[in-house]
């Protein structure tokens, strides 16, 4: 594989990044398979607080949205990490883990305060997420649902994601 780039996502990106959502989550058990979809809606909605993509010569090869979250306790500054795309061959070649570390220092540089996901409790945690109690997110498996505290205190109480996510 030739060498991958980061960048964020350009008005041209869109029809792209929407083909390789689609694919990334085709064939994965856990998905609704409306990730591609929730993605074109936080853009339409103004939510795509930052959207990367990592490319290599030819093509755009992985993509990252953070979007912003509400917590009940008022917490501001906090958002959403996913949905995290590659392409399905490219899997393992650390395509991923490099979008979730540029896409955490970037979301640093703007200011934010923390990033929650749903996710595996065998991958995120590398990247310093963990499950707290303090935070949920009903309907969904609790160790699934992971945080990271950027800067200042873990907030308390129920975390929603922007409506995209329906």
């Amino acid at each position: 594989m030739s060498a991958i780039t980061i960048r964020p996502e350009t008005p041209a990106d869109a029809e792209r990044i929407h083909t390789l959502t689609q694919a990334a989550f085709r064939d994965m058990p856990f998905s609704d398979g409306d990730e591609q979809d929730v993605v074109d809606q936080l853009r339409a909605d103004g939510d795509l607080t930052l959207s990367l993509v990592a490319e290599d010569a030819e093509r755009i090869v992985g993509h990252i949205a953070f979007s912003p979250v509400t917590i009940s306790d008022g917490t501001q500054g906090w958002y959403g990490l996913g949905p995290v795309s590659v392409w399905p061959e490219l899997h393992g070649q650390g395509i991923g883990s490099r979008l979730i570390r540029r896409g955490i220092a970037d979301m640093r540089t703007l200011g934010a305060k923390g990033v929650v996901l749903l996710g595996s409790t065998e991958f995120y945690p590398r990247f310093g997420f963990a499950h707290d109690p303090q935070l949920t997110y009903p309907g969904a498996p609790t160790e699934y649902f992971q945080c990271l505290v950027l800067e200042g205190a873990m907030p308390r109480g129920q975390v929603a994601y922007a409506p995209a996510f329906g």
